[in-house]
């Protein structure tokens, strides 16, 4: 059978089954969203991010009638609100087609608030809330990406599976949020910087565009969540001075380009207003402490006992076989390690979210290296019932994802 090929892409078989994991946890999202009820938070969400693109708020210092959105991001906002504004607009455009004794919003019903035109505004509930899933498969698909070409398939489909099938990554999907944007952004950011560091020993035609891309994702980062972005921009710098070797006179050069960029993406978030901008400087969002409260929940939750259980049988073996103390496995358990003791003062928000794709890329990456030893037979086994044990325990758990 001849393989379909889309550029340099092909896609295969592991390209197929990786598909079908991305689907079940589209499934379970769509099945969550389904037996959801529209929330004060998902009203105010919609209030916001359409205030965002379509009358942002005249009151000096204010982006929105929200006020300084409690210290979040503007990204999720405005995620949320895009396909309302474009519904309305569609809306609109058709009736004006119609002669004016057959429009149907003569009266303006549509200009009002989410809440006032919920009867002409269709689907409310899934224009909210699928496009957070939408990044949150994007983030799959990019986890997989990483782990196939650091681990081989064994390794990516681990991480994939415990991805799609953790309980606390189909919560955060399903509710607009900065985390899932947070944690889709930061994880691009870090393996870009990797990338562009590699680039560097190459010709210089080929850092642009992954220069440019690197500047798109600490500008959506930031967007997102402050805080995340400045871990981001500081793990870039010690990633990219480590991997540069002979061209690290120019990692400063590069940084400061893209944070540069990175400052202008944020100021167009906030549709270049400088009074609304300033908050972003003295809002206190990137404010933040230490505890392991949230930690220590996650790994001693049931619906996460075989998550918990793959992570300690990982470090387990990292501490003890030289083979996978190496640099594709080390990042992400460090990075892992720097943002699960995190929390924010200034707002409620779960940088231990952003954690758990370089955990699962670490779980997935030793497990990898064990089933290259000959112990091959005993890691299989425990891979196939982790992943069975975590599917199930998951789909068994949807029921209380339900707010």
């Amino acid at each position: 059978m001849r393989l379909p090929k889309l550029g340099k892409i092909e896609i295969g078989r592991p390209q197929r089954l990786a598909g079908v994991l991305l689907l079940l946890l589209l499934g379970q999202c769509l099945w969550v969203i389904g037996h959801q009820n529209l929330s004060q938070k998902d009203y105010r969400f919609a209030r916001c991010g359409r205030e965002m693109w379509e009358r942002p708020s005249p009151l000096a210092g204010y982006f929105t009638t929200c006020g300084n959105l409690n210290g979040d991001g503007t990204f999720a906002y405005r995620v949320a609100g895009l396909p309302l504004t474009l519904q309305r607009l569609v809306l609109l455009g058709a009736d004006k087609l119609r002669k004016p004794e057959n429009r149907l919003y003569a009266q303006g019903s549509l200009n009002g608030s989410t809440w006032e035109a919920r009867h002409e505004i269709g689907s409310v509930k899934y224009l909210l809330h699928l496009p957070f899933v939408f990044f949150t498969l994007w983030l799959g698909g990019g986890l997989w990406w990483v782990s196939r070409r650091l681990y081989g398939n064994e390794g990516a489909f681990l991480s994939l599976g415990l991805y799609c099938f953790c309980p606390e990554i189909v919560r955060f999907s399903v509710l607009p949020n900065n985390d899932v944007l947070a944690m889709w952004g930061l994880y691009g950011l870090v393996y870009t910087a990797i990338g562009v560091a590699h680039a560097m020993h190459g010709p210089r035609h080929k850092w642009k565009p992954r220069i440019a891309l690197l500047t798109v994702a600490l500008g959506l980062t930031a967007a997102a969540h402050l805080l995340a972005a400045l871990i981001g921009f500081v793990a870039a710098f010690i990633l990219m001075f480590y991997l540069a070797e002979r061209r690290r006179s120019y990692v400063m050069q590069i940084l400061v380009f893209s944070a540069l960029g990175a400052i202008v993406i944020l100021f167009a978030f906030y549709a270049f207003r400088p009074a609304a901008f300033s908050y972003v400087f003295t809002g206190g969002g990137a404010r933040f402490w230490f505890s392991l409260e949230a930690a220590r929940s996650f790994f001693t939750s049931p619906w996460n006992g075989p998550i918990a259980v793959a992570t300690g049988v990982s470090l387990v073996v990292w501490a003890a076989m030289r083979r996978s103390r190496y640099f594709g496995n080390t990042v992400p358990l460090l990075i892992t390690l720097l943002l699960l003791p995190l929390t924010t003062t200034q707002n409620v928000t779960a940088p231990w979210l952003w954690a758990l794709p370089f955990l699962f890329t670490f779980v997935g990456g030793v497990f990898a290296d064990v089933l290259e030893t000959r112990q091959r037979k005993l890691f299989l086994s425990l891979t196939g019932l982790t992943l069975v044990a975590q599917a199930l325990i998951c789909v068994t758990s949807l029921k209380t994802l339900i707010p």
